[in-house]
């Protein structure tokens, strides 16, 4: 398999998982089998709970941020990111997290934002830089693994304090690097654990091991470690695009997060092909803040394949 057609899919996977999981979240677990017993129905792409069929929500329309500032500026630009999300974020998405919320709009310039949040509520280990991965963990694959994993602690930084969020990504980030050279990215796990700060190492390797099932989780999945392991979790446990995506928001509570990131390792693994055309063909994906404009599955695929058609800059040095 091309390795364009794994980018497509990383990007568009995590787009279809998030508008998916959407009218799911929060909500009990098996309600998507519940609804849509058997694979294969054409209303799947449902919509509900504020979202249109097909829409994606904050995390896909961030990770399009992520996306224009790295090619727009030619590398990694960190307070042009941060100026994107603080436009999106000051024109009332339909969706956004407390704590990015508050991270963009407490008036904190952008390299102190996220640590000063941080400093005061001694809480920023959600999922919300993981959720919007899969854009910047196509651009940088090819800069090798020092570099990709590196870059995505940096974006996470922007707005989880969190060192925890940080690591999640960076795993994220290498696992897609793995998966678009054709690796198999579950099998180097124990490697890539042996490059995550010691002080979260543990958690994570508790829940990306073989036999560990969400049911263990001891926190909510909004948090990034629950949410990567059940991600890896759905990779790991099923034999398809679909069914991952199936089983990732059958786990119940942020399902279109926990989606989204399915939907991000899943697309590296399965490809293109994989992904089912009654679930791309409906993607929309609005920007808020930036005059109307809303990304349709061809625009993805156009932007997945300018991020992964190699760096416009040289990568960041990792310090």
């Amino acid at each position: 398999m091309k390795r364009r057609e794994r980018a497509i899919a990383t990007v568009v996977g995590s787009a279809v998982g998030d508008a998916l999981g959407a009218p799911f979240e929060f909500g009990p677990p098996g309600a998507f089998s519940a609804r849509f017993p058997e694979p294969g129905c054409d209303d799947e792409m449902c919509g509900g709970g504020g979202w249109e069929p097909g829409e994606a929500t904050d995390d896909t329309q961030m990770a399009v941020l992520v996306a224009e500032s790295l090619l727009q500026q030619r590398g990694l630009d960190l307070p042009d990111i941060f100026d994107r999300f603080q436009r999106w974020a000051a024109a009332a998405p339909k969706d956004i997290g407390l704590q990015t919320e508050d991270v963009l709009t407490n008036g904190m310039p952008w390299d102190l934002a996220a640590a000063i949040h941080f400093q005061v509520n001694q809480r920023a280990a959600g999922n919300g830089s993981l959720m919007r991965a899969s854009t910047s963990a196509v651009y940088f694959a090819r800069a090798g693994q020092s570099a990709t994993m590196y870059a995505a602690r940096r974006i996470a930084a922007l707005t989880h304090g969190d060192r925890a969020a940080w690591e999640g990504t960076a795993i994220f980030h290498e696992l897609v690097r793995l998966s678009l050279a054709g690796a198999d990215a579950l099998a180097a796990l124990p490697d890539i654990l042996d490059l995550i700060h010691p002080d979260h190492r543990q958690r994570y390797a508790t829940v990306l091991a073989d036999d560990w099932h969400p049911d263990q989780a001891t926190e909510f999945n909004g948090a990034v470690w629950p949410c990567l392991g059940s991600a890896v979790w759905a990779l790991r446990s099923t034999a398809s695009f679909e069914d991952a995506i199936r089983a990732a928001i059958d786990v119940g509570g942020d399902t279109d997060t926990v989606a989204a990131v399915t939907g991000g390792l899943a697309g590296a693994h399965y490809g293109a092909d994989a992904i089912p055309a009654r679930w791309t063909e409906p993607l929309n994906v609005p920007l808020p803040g930036f005059g109307g404009r809303v990304l349709s599955h061809a625009n993805l695929i156009d932007l997945a394949h300018r991020l992964g058609a190699g760096l416009h800059a040289v990568p960041p040095t990792p310090c």
